[in-house]
């Protein structure tokens, strides 16, 4: 038998060391199960600041344990979920998915990184980050959980990009794909609400039958519920705006020169009382006060967040700071409205152009005629009032004309101005007008722009001083008559 070649021999002492080495990596990975595992119980009892620090030991002595990518997904959802910072959970996401691309987890960090990507955006064109972790989770693990999610944003950021057919086509794969998951009734809704938009109408309202029947028992059922509602009383029937008297009913006299009215997320009634300088909700028949007092409000708008915005001849007060904010040259607000994307579009009386304010705190203007009245469209543009020349102009998410309606334009008669503008969720548009032949009333019109409804207040036999307007859930008008201190509702 020949010797081993002295290239070949294993030294004694290395042969002793073995089985220690080997013992090695078993138990980092132990100490990495215990770590997490002591871990998740602090969690669990909300001892955060116990979990956080177990999760940092684990991430620094196992850094490559299969339990390292376990603990940044946790910590990044600790920093949206419960410190609301999701700017601080960044870094771990990215990490994530730098150094565990390979991991089970990694599916569920892109998801997340990409819905704050997309919160993040503040105009359509800064989506594509986003999207582009929406289709990492697709192509990388197909048959992740997350995958139902990641085809429900990406068909919004396509649709946000004005792009409906491929959007629609993303919301039909996640509800047919994914039926049985959270994501499907969700997927639904969005799908009517395109079909809607590619004028599908028919269409929309078999998909929200269909969410109806399919998945009875979810939100988006109840919300089906009242579109339809919405949808067939407006686009279908059409009848004639028939007035109910004070509402709600037998309530005369008991507000303090109501002026301001707008409809909060949640479908609750919000009121600027001008004696009191105060916005108030309406729940049920209570009226609780809501924000600080704002003395001299011109101008009240709800966001998409559920924030109040009040704003008077060039201040602007938030409901939750409470702090008045100067609007810069701004010195004759005629109009405001918050789109979807949390920014504040600001008109002054004085200025062509429109001035948006964005939740980062930065502005930018956009070329316009005057404007007065605005409100926000579900597509994510606006509508605004150009009295001057006697048009309403349907924005764009960029602040460019999408459709430009003649005042006149499917009535009997013209008139001169709009004294204000309400939108609801399903794309319809109602305007408070005065002057001209057609006199003082109101007007509905369709997401395309066309006259749906129409009526005056000498026809309605209203003789109050209306000065705003809301749509309600189930396809009603609430208007405010500051003459008589009451609300009156048209159906």
């Amino acid at each position: 038998m020949h010797a081993l070649s002295p290239w070949f021999r294993t030294p004694a002492a290395l042969l002793c060391a073995l089985p220690g080495l080997a013992q090695a990596p078993a138990q980092d990975g132990e100490l990495a199960a215990r770590l997490y595992r002591s871990g998740e119980r602090a969690y669990a009892s909300k001892a955060y600041k116990e979990a956080l620090e177990t999760w940092a030991q684990l991430l620094q002595s196992s850094p490559q344990s299969e339990f390292a990518p376990k603990v940044l997904l946790r910590l990044a959802q600790y920093h949206v979920d419960i410190e609301r910072k999701p700017e601080t959970a960044m870094p771990y996401l990215e990490r994530l998915r730098r150094d565990h691309i390979k991991s089970p987890e990694a599916a569920d960090g892109l998801l997340l990184r990409g819905i704050l990507q997309a919160r993040q955006a503040r105009r359509p064109l800064e989506l594509k980050d986003a999207m582009a972790d929406f289709n990492r989770v697709l192509d990388l693990f197909p048959d992740a959980g997350a995958c139902a999610e990641a085809r429900l944003q990406l068909g919004r950021a396509w649709r946000d990009q004005g792009q409906w057919g491929r959007a629609l086509q993303h919301f039909v794969e996640a509800f047919r794909l994914h039926h049985g998951s959270a994501v499907a009734s969700r997927a639904m809704l969005e799908a009517a609400t395109t079909m809607d938009l590619l004028g599908d109408l028919p269409g929309c309202l078999r998909m929200l039958q269909r969410l109806r029947a399919e998945h009875p028992q979810t939100p988006e059922a109840q919300e089906a519920t009242w579109r339809t509602a919405v949808l067939v009383k407006h686009r279908l029937q059409k009848p004639p705006l028939r007035n109910e008297g004070p509402w709600p009913a037998g309530r005369a006299k008991w507000l303090k020169t109501p002026t301001l009215l707008a409809l909060a997320s949640d479908g609750a009634l919000l009121i600027f009382q001008n004696e009191l300088d105060r916005v108030f909700r309406l729940q049920g028949t209570e009226l609780v006060p809501q924000g600080p007092p704002a003395p001299g409000t011109r101008v009240l708008c709800a966001g998409p967040e559920g924030t109040t915005w009040m704003l008077s001849k060039n201040t602007l007060v938030r409901e939750e700071g409470g702090v008045a904010q100067p609007l810069g040259t701004l010195s004759a607000i005629s109009g405001a409205a918050v789109d979807r994307w949390g920014t504040l579009w600001v008109s002054d009386a004085k200025m062509p152009a429109l001035t948006l304010f964005t939740p980062d705190g930065s502005s930018r203007t956009v070329a316009s005629p005057p404007a007065g009245a605005m409100a926000a469209l579900p597509t994510g543009g606006l509508v605004i009032s150009a009295d001057a020349d006697r048009k309403l102009l349907f924005l764009d998410r960029d602040g460019q004309p999408r459709i430009v309606v003649p005042y006149g334009q499917d009535l009997p008669a013209p008139f001169k101005a709009v004294t204000a503008l309400a939108t609801d969720g399903a794309g319809q548009i109602a305007a408070l007008v005065d002057g001209g032949d057609f006199g003082e009333g109101v007007v509905i019109y369709g997401p395309d722009g066309a006259v749906l409804r129409q009526a005056t207040f000498k026809a309605l036999g209203i003789s109050g001083r209306i000065t705003s307007l809301a749509m309600d859930r189930s396809g009603g008008l609430i208007l405010c008559d500051r003459r008589n201190d009451l609300l009156i509702r048209l159906n």
